[in-house]
Order: structure tokens, then sequence, then C-alpha cells
């Protein structure tokens, strides 16, 4: 199974969010193999984001939490 990486946005005016997939270097939707590779690097995104977006893993239909947990 591989994962991907979803970036959540909020619109700090509306409140609405915007969910979108990370994209690798040739413009095609990020597959990570390993969970923990995935984990690691929403851990870097979610610790560098200064502007409030959060960045979860999404593998076989469940979102991980930081644990690896399935939610």
């Amino acid at each position: 199974m591989s994962y991907n990486i979803i970036k959540t946005m909020t619109d700090p005016k509306t409140g609405k969010k915007t969910c979108v997939l990370m994209l690798d270097g040739l413009s095609s939707v990020l597959e990570i193999k390993e969970l923990d590779q995935a984990l690691k690097m929403t851990e870097i995104f979610n610790q560098n984001s200064d502007s409030g977006w959060v960045y979860e893993v999404r593998g076989g239909g469940k979102t991980y939490n930081k644990l690896g947990e399935a939610k």
C-alpha cells in the first residue's frame, strides 16, 4: 500500500476548508511506500507551516494521526 499527504487549508475570512493532495516533482500525486516516512514528512510540514495549513497522511481510505493510528 502507498500513502499520500493531504494539505488542508482554511480561509481565515470565511472558514472554508480546501483539501489538496501533495504532488511530486513531476506533478503526479505523491505516493510514499512507508507509513513511517509519510508521518515524518507530515511532522516536518506541520512544524514549518506558518500559514496554519494542516498536513495529514492518507492511505487505504483512512487518515492517520501522528502516532500512525487510523482515525
